[in-house]
């Protein structure tokens, strides 16, 4: 008698390259609010791996235009702190954000991956007073790049099933990419 091997379940990221562009999009989407990088990296499809992804989306990244950057910004949320924190650190934080949004005109972005809670704090802060003091060029640039970090660390969470720096809204992988089999 012969058995009939039960095929391995698809991974996230075969998923993620047979599923229809939409659905892509929006997995994309929620790493990076571009829709100009979300529709290079999905008409690029299939990837072998998820460093060429990673690769592919930090070059798109890197193309992206002022507005396309602008687009991604409107869509960002300040990072979060930790629970315990203090009322007056809390104070203080939304009093540097104030002053950053007045500056640059957009919400302050960070990758605090790799730190602890107790370090995000601290970190946070430091970063926004030393960059109150870049020029608008300058900014852009240091943005883009702290951009360019969140969108790889939430497309590797997304694909991989991990927590991390998502937004409140992309908590986890994307639903059309969880526990779901591949198209046929």
């Amino acid at each position: 008698m012969q058995t009939r091997a039960t095929p391995a379940p698809a991974t996230p990221l075969e998923r993620f390259n047979t599923a229809p562009a939409a659905e892509a999009a929006q997995t994309l989407l929620a790493c990076l609010h571009s829709h100009a990088w979300a529709h290079r990296l999905t008409a690029h499809r299939p990837y072998p791996d998820l460093p060429a992804l990673l690769a592919a989306a930090d070059e798109a990244a890197y193309d992206l235009s002022p507005a396309d950057l602008t687009e991604a910004l409107a869509a960002e949320t300040l990072p979060a702190l930790p629970e315990d924190t203090y009322a007056a650190a809390h104070t203080a934080l939304n009093a540097a954000h104030a002053a950053y949004e007045s500056r640059f005109g957009h919400v302050f972005v960070i990758c605090l991956d790799g730190l602890s809670p107790d370090e995000t704090l601290n970190h946070a802060l430091a970063a926004i007073r030393s960059r109150l003091s870049n020029d608008r060029d300058e900014e852009r640039l240091v943005t883009a790049e702290e951009l360019r970090h969140l969108a790889k660390t939430r497309l590797t969470n997304a694909l991989q099933g991990a927590r991390g720096t998502a937004r409140p809204a992309t908590d986890g992988p994307h639903p059309a990419f969880k526990d779901k089999p591949p198209p046929p």
